[in-house]
């Protein structure tokens, strides 16, 4: 797949079939949606254009994006891998925020030959939405292009979409969000320098840093499971290197540090992780964050949570 900064950075001279959002988390709608768009460039002789944006749309338009379902790397690798040709990541600001859908198509028609989008009925882009299903029909009519749609994908008695996902993990529905992602939720963060303490206590942790929001479950301690490379490779789907962990997410009230942190305690292996990317997936939340009268008394609730976790993660497939 190659990724281009902007529509303007797409090949001229070819023909293209695409679809347009912001693709957060490639959940199963989104695959979905872009099985349709492969198909429908094989069928047009073209080649399949998935084009999102940076920032997400909602960091100009409401002032804040919303918590990441996957890392931009991952999500990249998972576009590639559902058989996307091009990927446009178009710079997404006041200026693109006023552009009307027609002047966004006529830029993505320039110089090439537009066969097709992909649409489900309730997506829509450019100024105010106006790009919506209905008007692209009638700008295709006009403008030699077709609209193809993609009927919104439906799973548990509602759409499948980042914001439900997003809600689901946010209130502990692991279940769920793996049924609507089609794979565990999971974060990708860069393991940075704590205070010691867990490996002190006898358990050390890799404590996780991120550049952006991502959506974490609700405080408490998990059974999860690790990837990470040992090299420079930046695609999370085919890191090599995996463990099987307990993480702690919130707080830490028996110490009163008070920043919530996301870490964790990797079974069997004790290793330097400083400084890489280490993906983490939530498979099954064991208890909630609680405040212990006294180190040893946390101490052994850890040691209760290592058994307990092992347990789980035996259980669990995937």
């Amino acid at each position: 797949m190659e990724r281009h900064a902007a529509l303007e950075a797409l090949p001229r001279g070819i023909r293209v079939v695409a679809t347009i959002g912001a693709f957060d988390g490639v959940h199963r709608g989104h695959a979905a949606l872009i099985a349709r768009l492969v198909d429908a460039a094989a069928a047009a002789r073209a080649e399949p254009v998935v084009v999102t944006f940076a920032p997400h749309p909602a960091a100009v338009l409401r002032g804040a994006a919303p918590a990441l379902l996957c890392d931009p790397a991952e999500r990249d690798a998972r576009l590639a891998g559902l058989g996307v040709a091009h990927l446009v990541v178009e710079p997404f600001d006041a200026d693109l925020a006023d552009q009307t859908a027609e002047d966004f198509i006529g830029r993505l028609q320039a110089g090439r030959q537009l066969a097709a989008i992909v649409m489900t009925r309730g997506s829509a882009f450019g100024r105010g939405r106006g790009g919506t299903f209905d008007a692209m029909t009638a700008l295709g009519s006009q403008s030699d292009f077709e609209v193809v749609e993609q009927p919104e994908l439906r799973l548990a008695g509602g759409p499948v979409s980042s914001s439900r996902i997003r809600a689901a993990v946010a209130h502990g529905r692991l279940v769920e969000a793996r049924r609507l992602l089609g794979r565990r939720p999971a974060v990708t963060g860069v393991v940075v320098h704590g205070d010691g303490r867990g490996r002190t206590l006898g358990f050390p942790t890799a404590n996780l840093g991120f550049a952006a929001a991502v959506a974490l479950p609700p405080d408490g301690i998990y059974a999860v499971r690790t990837t990470w490379s040992d090299g420079a490779d930046a695609d999370p789907t085919a890191w090599q290197r995996h463990a099987d962990g307990v993480a702690s997410l919130g707080v830490r009230p028996t110490f009163g540090v008070g920043g919530r942190v996301l870490e964790v305690h990797l079974l069997d292996i004790d290793e330097d992780l400083y400084d890489r990317q280490l993906r983490v997936a939530f498979v099954r939340r064991q208890r909630g964050e609680r405040r212990f009268t006294s180190p040893a008394a946390l101490i052994d609730a850890m040691h209760q949570d290592v058994v307990v976790a092992r347990r789980l993660l035996s259980a669990s497939s995937g």
